[in-house]
């Protein structure tokens, strides 16, 4: 299941619930991102807004950030400074139209930018 931040107790007892049966649970509002995506997913490449192309290093951090690592560690990673992270992050974001580090992730996949095995 997957909640927001800003979930009631109460839908947050009833999330458990209808996971615990075996159900999946997506709220509303996020149900239409997804929707969305696959819509875009769904047409044929040279539909998709893609916008700009990134740089080799807003591609390195957005694989790091794709792997589920913070900004400090990404800075680790790159021998570069948080804000420079924080930086690529903004602009990887802006230059690919998206919201959100998740969204990020999920282009990132689409697109297969990541070694997964």
């Amino acid at each position: 299941g997957y909640l927001l931040k800003d979930s009631s107790i109460e839908e947050v007892a009833q999330a458990v619930r209808v996971v615990n049966e075996g159900q999946s649970l997506i709220s509303p509002s996020m149900a239409v991102k997804l929707i969305d995506e696959f819509k875009q997913m769904s047409k044929p490449n040279k539909e998709r807004s893609t916008a700009l192309k990134l740089t080799d290093r807003e591609l390195e951090v957005l694989r790091l950030v794709a792997k589920g690592l913070n900004n400090r560690e990404v800075a680790k990673e790159l021998f570069i400074s948080e804000n420079t992270v924080k930086n690529h992050v903004r602009n990887i974001l802006e230059k690919l139209q998206l919201h959100s580090r998740m969204e990020a992730v999920m282009y990132a996949m689409k697109e297969k930018l990541l070694d997964l095995p």
